[in-house]
């Protein structure tokens, strides 16, 4: 095998292994976000901002002295990109205060069907039936989960599949922008411009402060987010975001297993089969597109 064919070949393999290790990063972070708000009292606007100051703190040191990481002809994207992730920050944070973390993170994998409806409609990409089919699938699933004709059906589920939407929306400018700009510096832009947000949401809730109980989640919540933010845009810049969907969707066992461990909650019966069919539907739409 000669050297082109080895890169070929790597580079695909490091961007799934990237993108599984930010799944579990991410599945850390977010029991850390419910243990400090459902657990600790602290309320989801000022978990958001702990967290996001503390990730903005560790994360500064990926740029190192290579201060050139941070030079961009991109600005708008990033702002573009900072302003969808906040909204989706500030929706999934105070899901997780009022949703089930498996419940959640189920209803969140409809990310990729929203991708798809946006590179339509925003990068002019074309829909093919398997597209189509994937999306009614992966919908259907998502209905099954939410079983909005239960009487324990509460509104406050919707809260997830919101921030999916806007989720998209980001991952969409940050699979753009990693054809300009390293990893590093798309990493810290993130957190630099979520950062001042944050604080006005929170400012604007009241200033309330989170408790003692809760900083040493918010910490840990810090770190992650930090790792996971580089983790996911270091997968981008390694592999294809379709081909790398099925490694993200590895991320709903690691939080069904944490969310049990550390909160005991047990899945419905009718999250099986919903979850199944947003697995498929994104494993089939994954065979397709490749």
């Amino acid at each position: 095998m000669n050297q082109t064919t080895s890169l070929i070949t790597s580079a695909p393999l490091r961007g799934a292994a990237i993108m599984t290790a930010a799944g579990a990063a991410f599945a850390g972070l977010n029991v850390a976000t419910q243990w400090a708000t459902m657990t600790a009292g602290a309320s989801a606007r000022a978990a958001a901002l702990g967290q996001y100051l503390i990730a903005l703190a560790l994360g500064v040191p990926l740029i190192g002295r290579d201060w050139q990481a941070l030079k961009t002809s991109h600005f708008g994207l990033h702002i573009i990109r900072v302003l969808l992730a906040a909204a989706g920050v500030q929706v999934w944070v105070y899901g997780l205060s009022v949703v089930p973390i498996w419940q959640a993170i189920a209803l969140a994998m409809t990310s990729p069907f929203f991708v798809v409806a946006g590179a339509a409609l925003i990068l002019g990409e074309r829909v093919t039936p398997p597209r189509i089919t994937a999306v009614a699938v992966g919908f259907t699933g998502a209905m099954i989960i939410l079983a909005p004709w239960s009487e324990a059906f509460s509104w406050h589920a919707l809260l997830p599949v919101a921030a999916a939407a806007l989720w998209a929306g980001t991952s969409l400018a940050t699979k753009r922008l990693t054809a300009f700009e390293p990893a590093s510096g798309i990493t810290v832009y993130l957190l630099l411009l979520l950062t001042p947000l944050n604080l006005l949401v929170w400012a604007g809730s009241g200033l309330a402060m989170p408790p003692a109980a809760a900083w040493a989640a918010l910490l840990i919540g810090g770190a992650l987010t930090a790792l996971a933010q580089y983790l996911l845009t270091a997968a981008y810049a390694s592999a294809d975001a379709t081909y790398l969907q099925p490694f993200d969707d590895l991320k709903l066992p690691l939080n069904i297993l944490l969310g049990w461990l550390v909160f005991g909650f047990a899945p419905t019966l009718g999250f099986w089969p919903g979850a199944a069919l947003i697995v498929a539907a994104s494993l089939y739409l994954m065979r397709r597109e490749s």
